[in-house]
């Protein structure tokens, strides 16, 4: 059965693997982006999800074009890395407000639509990040651990009106993420934390560029979409990343966090 589906961030990564995938397999498929760049079978519009306007002219044109909006996958996003005292507050507003309140003024956008009528899907792209806090990505974590929570909320809050809400948590992907990620104004100067800084960067950037293809995340998301009953949560990465955040439900801190610890070379 067709949807009709928004993408948002779909013009690179694990948005645009989405994206493309989603309209290969005959569904109605449009992308926002900053810079709708083209995706092949993806109807692309400039969305952006930091303005409340941009967010709702694209629902509008979409349910002005198409009838309805059946599936909006919140994807966009970036990172910025650096220590969380090294961090500015305007560094970390500007994480905050694209993949928190990005996510959260787009869904609000759509929501009114798919009240309408009386049916939806929301899946909500968060990160192993959002479960797993990663050292010199605080603020990124932040942001995702915020996802979580307010997916959690939403859930529950509109299924009475026949919409489902679900989270999509990736682990390590090999995508432009790696290169577009900010790295905060202080850690480019002299900072008590620039050793730790570097060595974790060096793993943390290894694992990205040695991570899952993003063509994992397209079958996943058809997968949920043709789900009459989805789950709240999707977990998609390598076994030993899964492994992880299993990990973490089940050790006590003392046991987990020194693991962590270990694997991004932060130490005592």
């Amino acid at each position: 059965m067709e949807r009709v589906v928004l993408v948002t961030g779909a013009a690179s990564g694990l948005g645009r693997a989405g994206a493309e995938h989603l309209a290969a397999r005959g569904h109605r498929v449009y992308g926002g982006d900053l810079d709708p760049r083209p995706v092949p079978g993806v109807t692309m519009l400039r969305l952006d999800v930091t303005d409340d306007r941009s967010a709702a002219d694209a629902i509008a044109r979409i349910a002005g074009e198409s009838g309805r909006l059946d599936v909006l996958v919140n994807n966009a996003g970036f990172g910025i890395a650096g220590s969380i005292e090294d961090t500015s507050i305007e560094e970390a507003r500007s994480q905050l407000e694209v993949n928190f309140f990005g996510v959260f003024r787009t869904a609000r956008a759509a929501l009114p639509q798919m009240r309408h009528q009386g049916r939806g899907l929301i899946i909500n792209v968060s990160s192993i990040g959002g479960l797993i806090a990663l050292p010199f990505q605080g603020v990124y974590s932040a942001s995702k651990f915020a996802v979580e929570g307010f997916t959690e909320a939403l859930h529950m809050e509109v299924r009475p009106f026949g919409i489902d809400v679900v989270l999509v948590e990736p682990a390590d992907f090999h995508t432009g993420f790696t290169a577009a990620r900010r790295m905060v104004a202080a850690s480019r100067r002299s900072s008590a934390y620039a050793d730790a800084f570097r060595a974790a960067l060096r793993v943390i950037e290894a694992d990205e560029v040695n991570g899952s293809h993003p063509h994992l995340v397209g079958p996943l998301l058809e997968k949920i979409i043709a789900s009459r009953h989805p789950r709240l949560r999707y977990m998609v990465g390598s076994p030993t990343e899964r492994l992880a955040a299993m990990l973490k439900r089940v050790l006590p801190g003392r046991l987990f966090f020194p693991l962590i610890e270990g694997h991004y070379r932060v130490g005592r």
